[in-house]
């Protein structure tokens, strides 16, 4: 099932989509761009995987890491689907990051990874926009490079767990403009679903509501204002963000 989050009407309301068409939870049709989309969960805690691709990793002269690289980022930096992000007037590299999203729904603590899969609710789509302007290094991202806010476009969809078969086997690709500059997929990342759940399960419990990006494919390529970017990853749909300027 796909299942989202819209403001319709003044009131927040649940939407699925079904053989293409989108329905509120009160049964009502409705048109894609007749609804303010929100991110389609209430996210608790957000955790961000830097360098969990190995081409991203080398295509930035970096060496894998050899555990998993977290990094933490505030709920103000999610927006939905079709919303826009801000392009600083100071930064000149803004790149997109096509990210699955795992979404937690289960508390959970000490999981074992034969057993992670029963701790995920389901899969999203997540745009985790970086200002390379920031970066001090990939190992230790400065605060200010993940954790603008309205810098994270994520969904529309979130899509139960057990409509996907296999998470680890899925395509993800970024256009820009209808022009393709990502893809890749999730079977090359270097820590796999199971083994970040272990991870941050050893030594925090993991919560209904956290959820993880588990990083991005190489192909970062500079966004300018003005540009629509469309993240895509197979079976979970397509994300659609806008870049405007600064107005400030």
């Amino acid at each position: 099932m796909k299942q989202g989050r819209v403001l319709y009407e003044g009131i927040i309301r649940t939407v699925f989509e079904k053989e293409g068409k989108i329905f509120t939870d009160t049964g009502t049709m409705v048109k894609e761009n007749d609804v303010h989309w929100l991110p389609p969960f209430e996210a608790n805690t957000i955790f961000a995987l830097g360098l969990n691709y190995a081409d991203h990793a080398k295509e930035l002269s970096f060496k894998p890491p050899s555990e998993p690289l977290v990094f933490l980022k505030g709920k103000n930096t999610l927006i939905g689907h079709l919303q826009e992000t801000i392009r600083p007037k100071d930064v000149t590299f803004m790149h997109y990051e096509c990210e699955l999203a795992v979404v937690i729904g289960r508390r959970g603590e000490g999981i074992a990874e034969k057993d992670a899969y029963e701790y995920v609710k389901g899969y999203t789509i997540a745009n985790d926009y970086a200002f390379r302007d920031y970066l001090e290094n990939y190992y230790r991202p400065n605060f200010r490079v993940k954790n603008r806010d309205g810098s994270t476009p994520i969904g529309p969809w979130l899509v139960d767990h057990g409509d996907i078969p296999d998470p680890m086997q899925l395509t993800l690709r970024t256009f820009i403009n209808g022009n393709l500059v990502q893809e890749g997929s999730t079977s090359n990342m270097i820590f796999s679903i199971p083994q970040i759940i272990t991870y941050l399960s050893e030594f925090l419990t993991l919560q209904p509501g956290d959820v993880i990006l588990t990083g991005t494919p190489k192909g970062a390529v500079d966004t300018k204002v003005g540009d629509e970017v469309v993240t895509e990853i197979e079976g979970i749909g397509r994300l659609v963000n806008r870049v405007v300027a600064e107005n400030r």
